[in-house]
């Protein structure tokens, strides 16, 4: 497959245990094309390496590493998955040739085919650009399937990625993307942003989720202390659409907790609130399928962004199931 690479086996390792007791010894590192439909419940670890679209939004390149760094950090976590639970490195999407619109379709594709497989994707960034491929992955599977499922975007970042393309699409448009093609489909654009930050989105990008009729929730809100107010917007939000694609934007954590992103801040949010979230999230039975993007290894202290995504993925890993 082209703008595709096989799993590396040797980014799993870790402590040895010859007992599964750590993730590298529970993983199965597969071909996309090879993956079978597992008799079981499965979990399918697909990278996107391509920062194509940070590079247009004049970000910091360098998440193209992403994927695999977020691999290695969760193959050293402890293992506490049921045995009848795969979990499989399906390899990454790649991006050498500047077009990123070609990864993103190669991107789709390979989400709808996880999906008809009946593995739950869990997608590794890279920049979010690759949202615009994941959610048309998931929404091409409906389509196969005869489905008229609504999909919800429900999106933990700083931005809005609102931006209306200029030149080319980036890692800053894809929700107006998908936006502007739901509204050419005359369906709902259903869409919930948590910890959006003011001095990280200007005028233009308010009123264009004013416009869309976006629910969304300030970074000065999205703390622990107004947990109770923001599940209540959540349970409501995923009451109102039939699967709930989750995407989270690594540069919307505090740079305290995640330095190695395309765009950081010390003004973001915080791990606890995204698990207290996800819980609800997971707890509704909706989630088809979520991603990670933005990790950036090139500018990590001392891995800190790439343990904090792979303690998010072993969280959700940990809990879908």
């Amino acid at each position: 497959m082209k703008r595709y690479s096989n799993p590396n086996k040797d980014i799993w390792q870790g402590r040895p245990s010859g007992k599964s007791l750590y993730l590298h010894e529970k993983v199965k590192c597969i071909a996309l094309k090879d993956i079978p439909v597992p008799p079981k419940k499965s979990i399918a670890l697909l990278g996107y390496a391509c920062d194509e679209g940070v590079k247009r939004n004049q970000g910091r390149i360098g998440a193209v590493e992403g994927p695999e760094v977020i691999k290695s950090s969760f193959g050293k976590l402890p293992n506490h998955l049921p045995s009848h639970v795969q979990l499989y490195d399906v390899g990454s999407i790649t991006c050498t040739d500047g077009d990123m619109e070609a990864a993103q379709d190669t991107l789709s594709k390979a989400v709808a085919t996880l999906l008809a497989k009946k593995h739950f994707p869990i997608v590794l960034g890279g920049g979010h650009d690759m949202a615009y491929g994941h959610y048309h992955g998931i929404k091409n599977y409906l389509i196969s399937q005869k489905k008229t499922d609504t999909i919800g975007i429900i999106n933990f970042d700083a931005h809005f990625d609102l931006r209306k393309p200029v030149d080319q699409n980036n890692s800053g448009t894809p929700f107006y993307q998908i936006a502007m093609e739901c509204k050419e489909e005359e369906i709902d654009f259903n869409y919930l942003c948590l910890g959006i930050r003011k001095d990280a989105n200007d005028r233009v990008l308010f009123q264009a989720a004013k416009d869309l009729n976006i629910n969304f929730v300030l970074s000065d809100t999205f703390q622990m202390q107004f947990l109770d107010e923001i599940n209540t917007w959540i349970n409501a939000f995923v009451k109102t659409v039939d699967k709930v694609y989750v995407t989270i934007d690594l540069d919307g954590f505090s740079s305290a907790y995640a330095p190695g992103v395309s765009a950081p801040s010390p003004m973001g949010f915080t791990p606890h609130i995204v698990l207290e979230c996800l819980k609800t999230i997971i707890g509704s039975g909706k989630l088809i399928s979520i991603d990670l993007a933005e990790m950036n290894p090139k500018y990590d202290v001392d891995g800190q962004t790439a343990k904090l995504a792979a303690s998010l993925l072993h969280y959700v890993t940990h809990n879908i199931y």
